[in-house]
């Protein structure tokens, strides 16, 4: 198993092939389809985000309160396939990784591709195993929409199958 600092490097994402399975350990961001689509819409209106895209890597997951003693609640990935409409234009833009549930679209695959990038699944009822994992957590952006709201998580050891390589291997089309 690999172990990954974040923010990811071109090197280390270079290093990466569809299959591995990687422990994540550093700086990221959550948001769901409520989040990208504000993203989006401020992105058009030419407005500056409330964080830095260049450089992250976006969990797709919209966390529980956190008990008393944890950073964080349960935290389970979200399907992926709610934000393909707006990750290749994410991507185009600095993001260098994803992390959610399930297949992409053809034309995320092409811009994981094209950017350089990775998409990471994580296992769908492992919740309360993501929300150990995270160490502190930030909220950075849309507060009304709650759990939907962009937190900045950092995490140790979040595990993970590199999902989409940047060399286009593919866990879903073997």
């Amino acid at each position: 198993m690999k172990t990954l600092t974040l923010p990811l490097t071109d090197e280390a994402i270079e290093a990466l092939h569809a299959g591995e399975s990687v422990l994540l350990s550093g700086t990221i961001l959550t948001g769901r389809d409520c989040a990208h689509k504000r993203i989006c819409e401020m992105l058009d209106r030419g407005e500056e985000l409330p964080f830095p895209l260049k450089g992250q890597t976006i969990y797709y997951a919209g966390p529980c309160p956190a008990p008393e003693g944890k950073a964080c609640g349960s935290c389970g990935p979200t399907t992926s396939a709610r934000m393909d409409a707006y990750a290749p234009r994410l991507l185009d833009l600095g993001l260098r990784g994803m992390i959610g549930k399930g297949e992409r679209s053809a034309a995320v695959c092409e811009a994981i591709v094209q950017n350089g990038a990775v998409y990471f699944a994580a296992i769908g009822g492992a919740g309360a195993l993501y929300g150990n994992a995270v160490q502190k957590s930030e909220l950075v952006a849309f507060p009304d929409l709650l759990s939907e709201a962009v937190y900045r998580f950092t995490v140790k050891d979040f595990p993970c199958i590199v999902a989409i390589d940047c060399h286009g291997g593919n866990i879903y089309k073997r």
